[in-house]
């Protein structure tokens, strides 16, 4: 009997054991939330004592090259966007966002390990020496790329304005392989260029890209083509490759109410979205608006092009858009370099989604190559207005631009219809009516 009691004591002094275990684990736990974290960092950390103590090649080996090659797969392999930046590489994002720098000006990415062009930049060597979008960068000053990762191909292209860099290309559309001599530039971008009035009192600006003072070049720009008597507006977002978040709002915000929802980003949790709304204390502007985009138009621009579509604020005219809708934050680490992270994707106003689907146009004006690579040259070289010394120098044609003639038709129907519409109502005030083709005649 005491054996027995003795045993069953022992259970429960087992049990309660056992049980005060169990709870000092699960507070334990709570305290140690990233353990799945530090278990496979240990991993991390033992591979790369192995490789650096034993691989062959030491120099190859050396915990630094391993460190980046390491965090270039790790971060790589989630998707074209998001990426590892050592300082160099960090340096250089923070000239990009500044649109300031010494380089060839072409704006590229990488896809399944090829580079390819975006879209050359306005008015820059990479444009002017013929560099097209979609174009793939397969060698720098003679050495192919072997793995190339983004901040590599940058600091190569990129360097002391005057000095050389021979890029090497092949040609997707053509089955072409060229080689073009470089001399690098300040590239200090304008983001809103070519600001002028066509006729019939419609405003025309380019915008090359969303940085960090693009809003208030928009401004400016729009001011100017108001004093000039503007009565509508092509803003011409062509190859533009986008930029920060910020500049695209504010400059859609001169088309918007104050606190009228213009994008909203999405996270991986339904917490994490966040809206981005007009933030303008004046009223917006009212006048008819075209979008022209094509598939060169990407991030920001699609945007700016997305929400003007979306609220039936402008007709978009072109070719759809390239389809980058994701997030990238920008975190500055310890040792001096950065990571560019995918955090959410955009959402038009009505939740229509622009990652991998683009910004599809109201009217549809498809280009070939060769009018998109003479058009582009025409945008950014109005020095030649001569058919024949364009003809020599870039061997096309001038050519019309048939997707701006298509942006001012539209907005030409627009007045007609808008001026009708005051029309009307002073006639019926006065009891006349003309016929729809007698108002149309005149």
């Amino acid at each position: 009997m005491l054996k027995r009691i003795f045993t069953l004591a022992t259970g429960v002094a087992l049990g309660l054991a056992a049980a005060a275990g169990a709870a000092r684990f699960g507070v334990l736990r709570g305290l140690w939330p990233d353990r799945e974290l530090d278990r496979s960092a240990a991993v991390v950390r033992d591979v790369m004592k192995l490789v650096g103590e034993n691989y062959v090649d030491p120099k190859a080996a050396a915990l630094p090259a391993l460190t980046k090659s390491a965090l270039d797969g790790l971060i790589g392999s989630l998707d074209p966007h998001s990426e590892y930046m050592d300082v160099a590489a960090y340096n250089t994002l923070q000239e990009d966002l500044s649109s300031e720098f010494g380089g060839i000006g072409v704006q590229v990415e990488l896809r399944a390990g090829r580079v390819v062009i975006i879209a050359p930049i306005a008015g820059t060597p990479g444009e002017r020496a013929g560099l097209r979008r979609g174009d793939e960068i397969v060698s720098i000053d003679g050495e192919k790329l072997a793995k190339p990762t983004m901040d590599t191909i940058v600091t190569r292209l990129r360097g002391k304005p005057g000095t050389k860099v021979t890029v090497g290309l092949f040609r997707p559309t053509t089955k072409e392989d060229l080689t073009l001599p470089l001399s690098r530039e300040t590239i200090r971008v304008d983001s809103v260029r070519d600001v002028r009035l066509l006729p019939g009192g419609i405003g025309y600006v380019q915008l090359t890209q969303f940085v960090e003072r693009t809003a208030d070049e928009f401004a400016k720009a729009l001011n100017q083509l108001q004093t000039q008597g503007a009565k509508a507006l092509v803003i011409d977002l062509r190859n533009n490759p986008g930029g920060l978040l910020d500049s695209v709002v504010d400059v859609a915000g001169n088309f918007f109410p104050k606190g009228e929802l213009i994008v909203y980003t999405q996270g991986r949790d339904t917490k994490d979205r966040e809206d981005y709304r007009a933030d303008h204390s004046r009223p917006p502007l009212t006048l008819p608006v075209a979008v022209l985009i094509n598939a060169g138009s990407a991030s920001a621009a699609e945007i700016l092009a997305g929400a003007l579509k979306d609220t039936h604020r402008a007709v978009v005219v072109g070719e759809r858009s390239f389809g980058k809708g994701s997030v990238q934050s920008i975190y500055k680490l310890g040792a001096g370099g950065g990571l560019r992270l995918t955090i959410a994707r955009y959402y038009t106003p009505s939740g229509a989604v622009i990652h991998e689907h683009g910004v599809p146009p109201d009217v549809e004006v498809v280009m070939t190559p060769d009018e998109d690579r003479s058009l582009a040259l025409q945008r950014s070289r109005s020095d030649l207005t001569d058919p024949a010394a364009f003809k020599e120098r870039f061997s096309l044609d001038l050519i019309p631009d048939r997707q701006l003639d298509a942006a001012v038709s539209v907005l030409q129907a627009a007045l007609l219809l808008e001026k009708k519409d005051k029309l009307d109502p002073a006639m019926d005030k006065l009891g006349l009516r003309l016929a729809p083709d007698k108002m149309l005649g005149h």
